[in-house]
């Protein structure tokens, strides 16, 4: 086990974790067995660390709800339209 894991208070199961876990790509588990934590802890883990270097951007919670705010908005903006093309054909039958 490191030393940074004898301390469970600082920072160090969860760095020493996460850097292990991206640098080999292997599973959870057995990155987990070798620093001495539980794998899913280390799931937790990593989880957490990758979605707070997420840029908002690429935070699908925040895509949603960008998809939802502009699907409301084209279906207004086709009413708006639809009504546009009604009055413009009302004039145009009416030439003065």
């Amino acid at each position: 086990m490191h030393a940074v894991l004898k301390n469970r208070c600082s920072f160090g199961p969860f760095l020493i974790a996460h850097q292990h876990y991206n640098e080999r790509g292997t599973t959870y588990a057995e990155v987990a067995r070798e620093i001495g934590v539980d794998p899913s802890s280390l799931a937790d883990w990593v989880r957490r660390a990758d979605a707070s270097t997420t840029p908002p951007e690429g935070n699908p919670f925040k895509v949603a709800e960008e998809n939802r705010r502009l699907r409301r908005e084209n279906e207004r903006l086709k009413r708006e339209n639809e009504i546009l093309l009604k009055a413009s054909a009302f004039f145009a039958g009416r030439q003065l």
